[in-house]
């Protein structure tokens, strides 16, 4: 495999441009080191409640938007950006289209060869994001402060030899309520996309990348770039896969129509990005 490999469909979620802990450079070097026809920004791309609150727009975000649009002109690439609660800015201008390649939306129907999926960012079937905004906030705030800790503890860790550590990772998948909160979650999506004649769902939302079947119904969550760095892509023979970016490499996980199990594949290290000027931001800064 070269060092550009083209899909149909590139998902990623869950950037969160704007806060302390998104990977912006990284998530641009991995746009840089593929190519599809289609790119979906599944919701929560740009982080506006961080923004809101501190205000930092910055030359990697710009660069972010640089690189999709890059995209578009060079590959003719159409872009569907799903809203999310933390883009919920968006609202107020969706749907919107611009040009043949670009469209802003709420929700998507996507054709995977036979199969259709009902794209969502996954806000919906979330209580606390929907009616009780301000207890989401409260948990952005101590999500944070475990991203500022978790930063301190790998440095610890990587001066002791240690490989990286994810605290908030684990305590997703140690506390009882986040496991019942994301199965629920899974379980209400598979449902929402059986009630739409769907074969399957898409999403982000929890930062839990995932490929699985749920009574008949495939369900897929392309995870974020703060911790898992993971994305969704779909080949030309409609087989979908988890790709993760970490450590300059791209790790592939592909996941069969016919089967679940999961194979790790390493690829090529990535070339250093490559800086651009800057035209973004101030217009990006108006609006938030």
């Amino acid at each position: 495999m070269g060092d550009t490999t083209h899909f149909r469909t590139i998902i990623i979620s869950d950037v969160h441009l704007g806060a302390g802990g998104s990977k912006a450079e990284e998530v641009t070097n991995f746009l840089k080191s593929y190519t599809c026809k289609k790119l979906i920004l599944n919701g929560d791309i740009i982080d506006a409640w961080q923004l809101k609150k501190y205000g930092v727009w910055k030359r990697k975000h710009t660069l972010f938007f640089k690189r999709v649009l890059k995209m578009i002109e060079e590959n003719k690439t159409k872009v569907i950006y799903i809203r999310g609660n933390h883009d919920d800015f968006l609202d107020q201008i969706i749907p919107l289209r611009l040009g043949k390649h670009f469209q802003i939306r709420k929700d998507y129907i996507l054709t995977s060869g036979t199969q259709r999926f009902y794209v969502t960012h996954g806000d919906v079937f979330d209580s606390i994001t929907t009616h009780l905004k301000w207890l989401a906030y409260l948990g952005d705030i101590g999500y944070t402060f475990l991203l500022w800790v978790n930063k301190f503890y790998n440095k610890y860790r990587a001066w002791r030899g240690l490989s990286y550590y994810s605290l908030s990772q684990r305590v997703k998948q140690s506390v009882k309520m986040a496991v019942n909160y994301m199965t629920d979650f899974e379980e209400k999506l598979t449902e929402l996309a059986r009630s739409r004649s769907c074969d399957g769902v898409i999403c982000g939302h929890i930062h839990h990348p995932a490929i699985r079947e749920i009574d008949g119904i495939k369900y897929m969550n392309s995870g974020d770039w703060v911790e898992t760095l993971s994305a969704l892509v779909e080949d030309f023979e409609g087989n979908w896969s988890l790709l993760y970016y970490d450590q300059q490499q791209i790790i592939e996980k592909p996941v069969k129509k016919t089967s679940t199990k999961k194979v790790v594949e390493n690829f090529p290290g990535l070339e250093k990005q490559v800086a651009f000027t800057s035209f973004l931001t101030g217009r990006n800064q108006r609006y938030l």
